[in-house]
């Protein structure tokens, strides 16, 4: 199948695709004689496994180790389950960060009268005055 058939096949981008085999995550297919890609079942599922791993946040060098511990028969699931457990940590502590974020913006619009004038305590907050210097 040409990048086109692999990339519905697959749900990765054709340029998606092309990126990941400039980088080295994914191995160039085999070309044609006219110098088009030649995908197989193989490399779709290869691009399957990339995608997947990238829709749950793993980096590229993350996809990078977890396919090749994939491909390696022999490997030791230890391996992977590290891999896995300091991902969930990482996602933790964003989602953490993230609440944060909620929070905050939260309590500003919350002090915010949202009106005509012009006193604004998100914006008071953005540029480092606080609340309390306002009145509010």
């Amino acid at each position: 199948m040409n990048i086109g058939q692999a990339s519905s096949a697959s749900g990765v981008s054709a340029k998606m695709i092309r990126y990941y085999e400039s980088i080295g995550l994914i191995r160039a297919p085999s070309r044609t004689e006219s110098n088009y890609r030649v995908y197989g079942s193989d490399e779709v599922h290869v691009l399957r496994f990339v995608k997947r791993a990238r829709t749950l946040g793993f980096s590229v060098e993350e996809t990078a180790t977890l396919l090749s511990l994939w491909q390696d028969k022999s490997r030791a699931s230890a391996e992977v389950k590290d891999i896995a457990t300091g991902h969930i940590a990482a996602l933790e502590t964003k989602i953490n960060e993230l609440q944060g974020m909620v929070n905050t913006l939260t309590h500003l619009a919350h002090c915010c009268g949202g009106d005509n004038r012009p006193d604004c305590p998100i914006l008071d907050d953005l540029a480092g005055e606080t609340i309390s210097m306002k009145g509010h």
